[in-house]
């Protein structure tokens, strides 16, 4: 029996990377994927690869970090399927690569709107028809370094410390209601902008491969590694998880 099957699954930032497999993996386990981003190109392109496949998806252009984008799409979500009872909170960005001193403090809020005032919009207008329902999952996207600290993106790992702080609270808030709220800490995956910073490293992209292989002990992980994991967050098998951090590493931060 597919794990999310008949389930309506919002994802936030579907549209590329770890988003994408994830969508890819809920329609292939029965959901009714719902994509939020705000690249319409590339969400409808994934959208449409879903239902060549015989899933099932719709993509909304949504911009996280804007109540104005956020309550709207959520309404229309609850309505036209009748339900919300996945929220994978994924859009972030990693800003600028500065310390403290450097960062401005436009930077610095834009960062935090999206990897952060993104989190608690999405949630804010999902818990909402899942209260009324009594059932609910929700998966937040953190990182490792949500646990551990790193000598570069100050601002992307502070908001990535506030998504692990946001989903402990949440799940104890919104456990009398049968909703159920975890993080996933990622480490280092082959997304196209894992990718794409490789192409730049001293060496090029082969060189900065195996220097990051070398630090995790499994290897680096795939987009899909990460999806199964969410995957599991997001299913009824983990009926009984709720506030817990999945830390999908490869072994790097076991070191």
């Amino acid at each position: 029996m597919a794990r999310l099957s008949n389930k309506v699954a919002i994802v936030t930032g579907g549209s590329t990377g770890i988003g994408e497999a994830t969508c890819y993996r809920f329609a292939e386990e029965g959901a009714k994927v719902v994509i939020f981003d705000v690249n319409a190109d590339q969400g409808a392109r994934v959208s449409e690869a879903i239902k060549a496949k015989g899933g099932q998806a719709v993509f909304h252009r949504v911009d996280v970090s804007s109540e104005a984008d956020v309550a709207p799409a959520m309404a229309e979500v609850a309505k036209s399927f009748g339900a919300i009872d996945v929220l994978v909170n994924n859009a972030a960005v990693t800003g600028v690569n500065k310390l403290a001193h450097e960062v401005d403090v436009e930077d610095w809020d834009r960062i935090f709107a999206i990897n952060v005032r993104g989190v608690f919009l999405c949630t804010k207008h999902a818990v909402v028809p899942m209260m009324r329902q009594k059932a609910g999952s929700i998966v937040n996207f953190s990182s490792i370094y949500g646990l551990i600290g790193n000598d570069d993106l100050p601002p992307y790992h502070a908001t990535k410390g506030a998504v692990l702080s946001m989903t402990k609270t949440d799940a104890v808030c919104y456990a009398p209601h049968g909703i159920r709220v975890n993080a996933v800490h990622p480490g280092s995956t082959k997304t196209p902008l894992f990718m794409k910073a490789g192409e730049t490293y001293p060496g090029g992209l082969d060189h900065y491969l195996e220097m990051m292989k070398s630090k995790h002990p499994l290897t680096l992980g795939e987009p899909v590694d990460v999806a199964n994991c969410v995957l599991f967050l997001a299913s009824d098998e983990a009926r009984f998880v709720t506030g817990s951090s999945l830390v999908c590493d490869g072994g790097y931060t076991a070191q």
